[in-house]
């Protein structure tokens, strides 16, 4: 059964491949708790990591951080290989590019202007953003001068569509077809176009799919962003700092690092690595006008599990409250009954999706260990990270690899749940 903590137990420092001592940056991280009292067991961490840490040495990821939670406290965090190819050992304190991590806080951030009236999931997204009042669609022809032949789109798209990925929008750096290949002529993913200009940028661009009938990953959630923008008076990143990473302490995490004494707490993938498609890796020194909702953070392990514990918890962390219980239920459950699998159907078996997140249905069905109810996003870059409500456990993966990411989070995960010797499901 799904529940919720209110709140955070002191613990006593836990053991991972390296221990880290405080600094005052760390100040406000999440307890850290004995590992075998929380459940796990000590050999298979030990496990865990040593598994993980050939498959640094083996050239998969110059370096990972690793970490548990369970019953609100860090039972284990550690840290292998380096930050850069050729640089530092890396550290708990490292930064990494966690892509599509940002999409589920961009969706808390919607869903707080849900709770206070401002926005309503199904209001159509011209409400907001007047340019997707006229949609069209990609027939998957093309004209004599090799662009899309496209239709009137049938259907509205809504808020709850960019939430949930049935918005009819795609993404243009994987996969192929004429909606794609306009994406990528246009240069919709340019660091150069604020928020709002990219969101009307794609509306004017056909769809790949009519609203409301598909499931298909994609830019939705930069428009999601621009959403946020109109709804709250604020830009993106100044809404987040102001009502999500000042309240929970999350110093680390933002769009980018503008102060250069922090460019070598950067971590960076290996050269041969490093493309999304065409696209090299963006590079957080210095401001560019785009805050991207769907993919632009940077953050730390540390950072992240603040933000994981919160929703863990129903929505507050040490006494500050972005959501409600209720708001969090409905953001991890399953958005997708009567909604077609698009190509490319990223939740894989066993999972649908709710508002911002991947949900397990089901315990079984899927090709990785999880319970009912489990709820996961990753970044394009390779970080991961899943909640898993039924054992009260958090597993976060901070890499930097593109081209390996999917097999080292399903090898993680796995790892992960292999290492709790106590379930918290009843028999």
């Amino acid at each position: 059964m799904r529940h919720f903590r209110s709140g955070l137990v002191a613990g006593a420092l836990a053991l991972g491949t390296t221990v880290a001592t405080l600094t005052p940056a760390w100040a406000q991280e999440l307890p850290r708790g004995d590992a075998t009292a929380l459940g796990f067991d000590p050999d298979r961490l030990a496990r865990m990591d040593a598994t993980f840490g050939a498959l640094v040495d083996k050239g998969m990821t110059p370096g990972a951080v690793l970490m548990l939670i369970r019953d609100g406290q860090i039972a284990h965090v550690s840290t292998m290989g380096k930050r850069t190819p050729d640089g530092e050992p890396m550290t708990e304190d490292t930064l990494f590019r966690i892509y599509s991590m940002t999409k589920p806080i961009t969706s808390v951030a919607a869903m707080m202007l849900v709770e206070e009236g401002k926005l309503l999931l199904n209001a159509p997204v011209s409400t907001y953003l007047p340019a997707y009042k006229t949609l069209t669609v990609a027939t998957g022809e093309k004209d004599a001068e090799g662009k899309p032949v496209t239709r009137p789109a049938k259907g509205v798209m809504t808020v709850q569509d960019l939430m949930r990925h049935t918005s009819g929008l795609t993404y243009g750096f994987f996969g192929a077809g004429p909606a794609r290949e306009a994406y990528n002529a246009a240069e919709v993913g340019s660091q150069d176009n604020t928020a709002i200009e990219q969101a009307n940028l794609l509306a004017s661009l056909p769809l790949e799919h009519d609203p409301g009938t598909t499931w298909e990953y994609s830019r939705a959630t930069d428009v999601l962003g621009a959403v946020v923008e109109v709804a709250s008076g604020q830009t993106l990143e100044d809404f987040m700092k102001a009502r999500i990473f000042d309240p929970l302490g999350m110093d680390d995490t933002a769009f980018y690092i503008d102060d250069a004494a922090d460019f070598p707490r950067i971590a960076e993938p290996f050269a041969d690595q490093a493309k999304l498609g065409s696209r090299d890796v963006f590079d957080p020194r210095g401001r560019k006008p785009n805050q991207s909702g769907g993919g632009g953070l940077m953050s730390t392990v540390h950072d992240y599990a603040k933000f994981a514990q919160m929703m863990l918890n129903g929505g507050e962390l040490n006494g500050a409250r972005l959501l409600s219980p209720k708001t969090v239920q409905l953001m991890t459950s399953n958005h997708l009954e009567g909604i077609k699998p698009g190509k490319y159907y990223l939740p894989g078996p066993g999972y649908g999706f709710g508002l911002g997140y991947g949900v397990r249905l089901e315990t079984g069905n899927a090709p990785s260990s999880g319970s009912a109810g489990e709820y996961n996003w990753g970044g394009a870059a390779g970080t991961g990270y899943h909640a898993d409500p039924a054992e009260d456990m958090i597993a976060l993966l901070m890499i930097q690899s593109p081209a390996n990411r999917g097999p080292l989070r399903l090898i993680f995960k796995n790892l992960a749940y292999s290492t709790l010797a106590e379930s918290r499901i009843d028999d």
